[in-house]
């Protein structure tokens, strides 16, 4: 394995993090768990190789910053702030979930169909057991 997969791999893992500690902050409301977002964010801010972990970078604090608050104190925003982060997740495990803890629509997906008959009609067609010879 080489030095930039095994890279890679650390940054999808901490993106992950971060996103499970959104999610976990979204279901607890605790602040100590609005920290520990805060602190991968801020973690994330300073992987980035073009500012060297300067201080300026603070896309993942900012967006942190804003769904928490959008989570904790919702307004008129917080809906377009919550499907923009939600349409973001690449894991539908994790997204469903997230939207589950928000409370947002999600379009649902049924893996069984629903029958569209009575279930009176199940039997319909088929001969009783009294006319069955044994």
């Amino acid at each position: 394995m080489t030095s930039s997969a095994s890279g890679g791999e650390w940054h999808a893992r901490i993106l992950r993090a971060w996103q499970l500690a959104i999610l976990r902050f979204a279901v607890t409301l605790d602040n100590a768990d609005r920290l520990a977002v805060t602190v991968i964010a801020r973690e994330i801010d300073r992987l980035d190789p073009q500012h060297d972990g300067k201080a300026d970078f603070s896309f993942f604090r900012r967006t942190s910053a804003e769904l928490c608050a959008a989570i904790l104190r919702p307004n008129e925003l917080t809906p377009t702030v919550l499907r923009q982060y939600l349409a973001r997740i690449d894991d539908e495990r994790l997204k469903r979930a997230f939207a589950a803890a928000i409370e947002a629509d999600q379009p649902a997906v049924s893996s069984v169909s629903k029958p569209s008959k009575h279930v009176s009609d199940l039997w319909r067609g088929l001969s009783s057991r009294s006319n069955q010879q044994l």
